[in-house]
């Protein structure tokens, strides 16, 4: 479902910005679980309002970085990006919910170090702004789904998904409307002007609100079930299926290096498995 949804949004990229995207993408999913609200009243304890807001704040800041990706790059590298997540996942767990961390997720952080320099393939020392917004991707993401392992003891899988996309759709809408006063160069992937949806537009934010909102609802429900990086590690089918949706959409196949740093982050994936 997400790998369906990098495709939706890389074709609206084509006509408007990353962050218009993100704005779309969530005010689906606001009104879909407002309306699930609604229909089943929910049972919580509550108590972590602080918290629950950084899980919105840090996935939302996070997926405008993931957003802008599939709209400048492959889909594949853009996903796998993400799915470094995982890996970095693990690590805070191990730090702020003292999760297990044992010998095979040490290693799985320095395989996956490497995955990401074959990816980003720097010059030196330097990297591409793509570069820095894919490694942040996946940290972003690695917080906000740690914070899901502590914040389901106090609140409905609905209450925690709702709380991104609020945060999610608000913060677009408030950019957008600043960013005609703004200069936006270098931080198009912060800024941009609102483009009004046309034609196959609007089934394409169909889609993509639909797809995100039910591999939300999916994912925040198996980290809350079980350790993170179990989860994590499952989640690595979105690479595969990234690949091929992007081949069909014209992305190139993956360069020998890259494809070398996409199994690195992969078999990094199935180490934290073991931990």
């Amino acid at each position: 479902m997400f790998a369906i949804m990098g495709g939706f949004a890389k074709e609206l990229s084509n006509s408007m910005s990353s962050l218009e995207v993100v704005f779309f993408r969530n005010i689906f999913g606001v009104i879909l679980i407002g309306y699930m609200f609604f229909k089943t009243p929910i049972k919580q304890k509550g108590g972590k309002p602080f918290l629950l807001f950084f899980r919105g704040f840090i996935g939302f800041i996070a997926l405008l970085a993931f957003f802008y990706n599939i709209a400048h790059i492959s889909l594949a590298d853009a996903m796998t990006f993400a799915k470094t997540a995982p890996i970095f996942t693990a690590f805070f767990a191990y730090i702020f919910l003292k999760e297990k961390l044992n010998i095979y997720g040490w290693i799985a952080l320095i395989v996956g170090f490497i995955g990401i320099v074959l990816i980003t393939q720097p010059q030196g020392l330097s990297f591409s702004k793509t570069d820095f917004l894919g490694i942040f991707s996946g940290v972003g993401a690695a917080l906000a789904y740690t914070s899901v392992r502590e914040l389901k003891s106090y609140y409905d899988t609905k209450s925690i998904v709702l709380s991104f996309m609020i945060t999610g759709t608000i913060g677009p809408l408030m950019l957008l409307l600043i960013s005609p006063y703004i200069g936006v160069e270098g931080f198009d992937y912060i800024f941009a002007e609102f483009v009004m949806p046309h034609g196959m537009d609007w089934f394409y934010i169909f889609g993509l609100g639909l797809f995100a909102t039910m591999a939300q609802m999916y994912m925040t429900k198996a980290y809350g079930e079980t350790k993170a990086g179990i989860v994590g590690a499952v989640s690595y089918s979105n690479i595969v299926f990234a690949i091929i949706i992007g081949l069909a959409l014209g992305d190139a196949l993956p360069n020998v290096l890259s494809s070398l740093g996409i199994m690195a982050i992969f078999i990094a994936g199935m180490l934290v498995l073991k931990k």
